[in-house]
């Protein structure tokens, strides 16, 4: 009969979002249920948080892998120390409590991508003689409050070109777009103004997508994706018009927040607006968009975090 029913883990969420950040306190517990006494050697709580690169290129016959790790912290906590060699547990419930102080550092939200991954995890290791360790584990979404300068982020943005026509037309065609601030949260649309004068002979068509952008480091080189989150058309503008569109791209819920101060990998947004003219290059205006955490959007409405201000804690 086994003596261990089950080893489980919790912990308490600090915000409705159930996110963490640095300087927070992780506190939570561990319940573990046994069937009959039993002798443990140790029980402890880790956590810890890293950042992972991996990705593989052929050339020819040989395979090679590039690869880079990154720790940001590892904390440890004895619920049952180990220095007692044996510890009998009495059959029944037993629930261990636990905390622990992330540290206040800058350090990366959580992410998933094709060759990296930035996690924050607990786990939970009960160790026993002669038999294989039971271990529990939990991941913490975290989302970094580190934005230098998120006072300036919300301030306008102006982009201006101006293009020449080539063989196949004659004139010019002028564009200024405007943005009401760098900085937007998921769920959140950005608002567009696009002054176009089109005193050329062609017709165009304004385009404006939200890119996203992932760069993943290792060994002295680099991966890049490139990823159009969305895309938005606009009316055919005619020869000798001028006109100014107004649109909005709407930013996904669930979308990644900017990831800037990682070493290993980083996530960029870029707003691009063009005008797509047939048979000539396209005049375009690219913008940086930094998407910031939802815990961070009603600081930042009510003014709470001035420029080179990164963001309290996450109660």
């Amino acid at each position: 009969m086994p003596s261990i029913q089950s080893l489980t883990m919790t912990y308490h969420a600090l915000n409705e979002h159930e996110t963490f950040s640095e300087g927070d306190a992780l506190a939570g517990q561990v319940t573990l249920a046994l069937l009959k006494e039993t002798t443990v050697e140790s029980l402890f709580v880790k956590a810890k948080g890293d950042a992972d690169v991996r990705w593989t290129k052929k050339s020819g016959d040989r395979t090679h892998t590039y690869h880079e790790h990154k720790r940001y912290f590892k904390l440890k906590q004895f619920l049952i120390p180990e220095d007692r060699k044996d510890t009998v547990i009495p059959q029944g419930i037993h629930i261990y409590k636990f905390s622990f102080n992330i540290p206040t550092g800058s350090m990366p939200s959580s992410f998933k991508g094709n060759h990296g991954k930035i996690v924050y995890k607990l786990e939970a290791k009960l160790s026993r003689s002669w038999r294989m360790d039971q271990t529990v584990e939990k991941d913490i979404c975290f989302v970094s409050k580190c934005y230098p300068n998120l006072g300036s982020l919300m301030l306008r943005q102006v982009g201006s070109t101006k293009k020449e026509m080539g063989l196949f037309s004659k004139g010019q065609v002028h564009m200024d777009v405007i943005v009401d601030k760098c900085a937007f949260y998921p769920g959140e649309s950005i608002p567009i103004l696009a002054k176009i004068n089109n005193s050329s002979s062609s017709e165009m068509i304004p385009k404006f997508s939200l890119i996203q952008d992932v760069v993943y480091h290792a060994n002295g080189s680099t991966r890049h994706q490139s990823n159009v989150i969305l895309k938005v058309v606009d009316n055919s503008i005619k020869s000798q018009t001028q006109k100014d569109v107004r649109c909005a791209i709407p930013i996904p819920r669930d979308q990644m927040a900017t990831i800037q101060n990682c070493d290993i990998i980083s996530v960029t947004y870029t707003l691009k607006a063009y005008l797509d003219i047939s048979f000539a290059f396209d005049p375009e205006i690219v913008l940086p968009v930094v998407i910031i955490p939802p815990v961070l959007a009603d600081g930042v409405a009510r003014g709470l975090y001035p420029a080179g201000a990164a963001g309290g804690p996450s109660n």
